[in-house]
This record gives C-alpha cells, sequence and structure tokens, in this order.
C-alpha cells in the first residue's frame, strides 16, 4: 500500500502533492514500485493533530481520487477516512476501500454505511483521538484489550453484513 497523504501537516508526507503533478507522479512512482493499493487521505491523523472540516478533507481527496482513477484506471484506492460522508463520496468518486483510524468511533454511520457500499473495510484501533492519543493512554493489558476491541468490531461488522475486513 503507497500513502498519499494530501495534508499540509501529515508526520509522512505533509505538504508534498498538493497540485495535480505532483500526485500523479506520486502515484505512478509507488504502483511502480509495487504497490497494490493507493491510500489517499484529507485529514491528518499525526499525534496532536487538529481537526479539519468534512468539507475540507472532500475538497482534497475527491480531486485526487478522480484524478488517479483518470490516469490509472486498474489502480484500487483506498480512502484514509473516519467520515461515513467522506467515505460514501469518496467511493462514489472510484475509491475501492475504506480505511478507517478509529475503527468506526469517530462516526456512528461509519459501519452502516461501508456496508451499504459493499467495500473491503480496514479496521483499525486507537486510543483517544489523534489530537489527544499521546496524553496517557492507559491500558491494563495492551494486547488483550486491543484483541477484545477487533472482536467487538469484527461482530459487529460481520452483523451489518461487511464481508472483507483488515487488521
Amino acid at each position: 500500500m503507497g500513502i498519499l497523504n494530501v495534508t499540509p501537516d501529515s508526520f509522512f508526507d505533509g505538504g508534498r502533492y498538493t497540485d495535480e503533478v505532483s500526485i500523479l507522479k506520486q502515484a505512478e512512482k509507488m504502483y511502480a514500485e509495487g504497490a497494490a493499493i493507493l491510500d489517499v487521505g484529507g485529514a491528518s491523523s499525526r499525534p496532536g493533530a487538529a481537526e479539519v472540516s468534512e468539507k475540507e478533507e472532500l475538497e482534497r481527496v475527491i480531486p485526487v481520487i478522480e484524478a488517479i482513477k483518470s490516469h490509472f484506471s486498474e489502480t484500487i484506492i483506498s480512502i484514509d477516512t473516519w467520515r461515513a460522508g467522506v467515505a460514501k463520496t469518496a467511493v462514489e468518486a472510484g475509491a475501492s476501500m475504506v480505511n478507517d483510524i478509529s475503527g468506526g468511533q469517530f462516526d456512528a454511520k461509519m459501519f452502516e454505511t461501508v456496508a451499504g457500499l459493499g467495500v473491503p473495510y480496514i479496521l483499525m484501533h486507537i486510543k483517544g483521538t489523534p489530537d489527544t492519543m499521546q496524553q496517557n493512554p492507559h491500558y491494563e493489558d495492551v494486547v488483550t484489550e486491543v484483541l477484545d476491541f477487533f472482536i467487538e468490531k469484527i461482530e459487529k461488522l460481520r452483523t451489518m453484513g461487511v464481508k472483507d475486513i483488515v487488521l
């Protein structure tokens, strides 16, 4: 999976890909290097990141998804978002799967939306929010608590009809 963040503040590649030419050049490079999936994100999830509006996130990711699909039609695109509305719009624009850092915790409609879209879902775990996740996270037993989180979420997703879940 190649990561293509179109945010000015990503800790991975923030601010490097701000125009269509640089975005397509990076997408082509990642694809040529063997990336089977390009993960497009428009809201930074780095520790301490401030939240951006849904409108701003959509303005960042939808043109990128459309450009990649128009130039590299076979590319599988994952939308990196925790918002159900962004996930839906991104899939309608050409994304093939949803990558949600919140594991459905930040938007109560995410699981329902993914189930309705019929796309694979990348289920992740987070303690707190990007803004707070590094402020004294506490686990009694990290392995058991994270495992229990995944068991609960997978059961809920399966009940809703989501067939393809990636942890």
